[in-house]
């Protein structure tokens, strides 16, 4: 079964290591783990380290989109990048679609061009924040917990003019409640259930029954230390963390957000981007054939923003 993941973090190893390809062995998402996993579309993000000063922030986040097109793009035929929504349903049969996504709007500043420039060169969803806040927004890591500022509002209104998600995974709480009432296309990209592994990075039921009724997603997330209480997880506490979120309404909001090569850790029997069959087949012993293929991939292509 085809599958979408709306979060990995290959992007920063290649930037981390210049001497690595898109077939090194110690990226989890790499293109011959892609192939295996048959994944379809795999979401690319940009993500800046935060001890940069602004300038390197922006200057890392261009060296990323240039490796992205440099290592992922061309040296693999087979590997098409999504620039607009109507090319996911152009993919032909041996393809697979490459979406750059932004994880923290920290590498533009205050400078609104910088995010249009982005967009210009293909991203498709934006994170206010990562773990620290920003001028935008308060991450889950900020102890004050302020909501979006003007400068947040802003980004989330220029995402919606421009056909782009805004993802919340990583907000505080009352940036998330913010994006809510302005987001027109929201989504949590790597985030689970705080009712059964209470983490700050986890949404609470509350949360996730805003973002269904918001007709958002939510991108199931496979680090053990969003899924447990400890640093162990089994693919059955991926499928737990699944049926909390059916059980408030979510069935048609589920999806897959690995975050495949930012995490310490992996899942048993779901280490890398080529193993996604075992969690595919674990969950067809539990639901039907067609509500996993929501989970895989179909639910993904019924909430996207309208084509550019």
């Amino acid at each position: 079964m085809r599958v979408i993941d709306t979060h990995c973090d290959a992007l920063l190893k290649l930037w981390e290591d210049r001497s690595r390809d898109f077939l090194s062995p110690d990226i989890e998402t790499n293109f011959h783990r892609l192939k295996k996993g048959n994944v379809w579309i795999q979401c690319f993000a940009i993500f800046v380290e935060p001890e940069l000063n602004n300038e390197q922030k922006f200057q890392s986040a261009l060296a990323q989109v240039d490796l992205f097109f440099e290592k992922v793009l061309k040296p693999f035929p087979e590997m098409k990048q999504i620039r607009d929504w109507n090319d996911i349903m152009n993919l032909k049969e041996n393809e697979i679609g490459a979406i750059l996504t932004l994880e923290g709007v920290d590498s533009i500043g205050d400078d609104l061009s910088r995010l249009r420039i982005l967009y210009h060169l293909g991203v498709k969803s934006v994170g206010l924040t990562w773990n620290q806040a920003n001028l935008c927004a308060d991450g889950v890591g900020e102890p004050r917990g302020g909501g979006l500022t003007v400068l947040g509002k802003e980004v989330v209104e220029l995402n919606n003019e421009y056909g782009v998600l805004t993802d919340v995974s990583h907000l505080s709480e009352a940036g998330f409640w913010d994006v809510m009432e302005l987001s027109s296309y929201p989504i949590a990209s790597h985030s689970n259930a705080k009712a059964l592994c209470n983490h700050k990075r986890n949404l609470s039921d509350a949360q996730i029954k805003a973002l269904v009724e918001k007709d958002g997603l939510i991108g199931t997330v496979f680090h053990p230390t969003f899924l447990t209480t400890n640093d162990k997880a089994e693919l059955k506490d991926i499928i737990h963390h699944i049926d909390h979120i059916c059980s408030l309404g979510g069935q048609h909001n589920l999806c897959f957000g690995s975050d495949f090569d930012g995490i310490p850790i992996t899942v048993s029997k779901l280490t890398h981007a080529g193993e996604y069959q075992n969690l595919v087949n674990e969950l067809l012993k539990y639901y039907k054939e067609d509500v996993v293929m929501g989970f895989a991939y179909q639910n993904f292509l019924n909430h996207l923003p309208p084509s550019n």
